[in-house]
């Protein structure tokens, strides 16, 4: 849907900022590339396309203030958001999958949904809703933040400055960093699995 490298050159770093805080916490940035983002940005300051401390610096306090907002959004609406009708921005499948989601994972939800498209939409909501206590919610959105918002930029930044050419394996990088940022929650997943198993011998 997007030509990312065209976005990040016309976004900027104010752009990026609010790419990151829409998909971060507002209802409607579910559908932003947040992950293929990040990691273009790295790869594009690492060309000489901006400064990847100005970067890294965009894309984590969007990450941080983005959940933060969301967090009070879901606090101040509470229970009332899962009476909504659906609409084109709302739509009630998008946030019970985050509350089932939430309801497994509990405070390492904030941490595990920033590599999960959607989910990292509406995790924050949802721990306003549950009524997390906000210092809880703050270190693990800063945690988050910091793993998915300066993580993903600098592993951008370190592959175009070790590879060159990078920008002619841009699509196929962005299919592989994709498929990666899964790997952390997929761990998790599988760990929380084989501790169930276990707990049932």
């Amino acid at each position: 849907m997007f030509d990312l490298v065209a976005l990040v050159k016309a976004a900027g770093y104010l752009g990026l900022f609010g790419i990151v805080f829409a998909e971060s916490g507002l209802l409607i940035g579910f559908f932003l590339p947040g992950d293929s983002l990040l990691f273009t940005a790295g790869i594009l300051a690492s060309q000489g396309y901006g400064q990847i401390v100005l970067v890294i610096a965009a894309c984590f306090l969007g990450a941080v203030l983005g959940d933060s907002v969301g967090y009070a959004f879901g606090r101040r609406v509470g229970p009332a958001i899962f009476r909504r009708n659906d609409s084109i921005v709302f739509n009630k499948d998008h946030i019970e999958r985050a509350r089932a989601f939430y309801a497994k994972y509990g405070a390492k939800t904030i941490v595990l949904a920033r590599f999960i498209p959607v989910v990292r939409t509406f995790a924050p909501v949802l721990a306003g809703v549950g009524e997390m206590p906000y210092t809880t919610f703050l270190t693990y959105n800063i945690a988050g933040g910091l793993l998915w918002g300066v993580g993903m930029p600098l592993l951008g930044y370190y592959l175009g400055s070790a590879i060159p050419d990078i920008d002619r394996y841009l699509v196929p990088g962005v299919i592989v960093i994709v498929i990666l940022s899964v790997i952390p929650p997929a761990l998790h997943f599988y760990r929380d699995y084989r501790a169930r198993k276990q707990a049932q011998k």
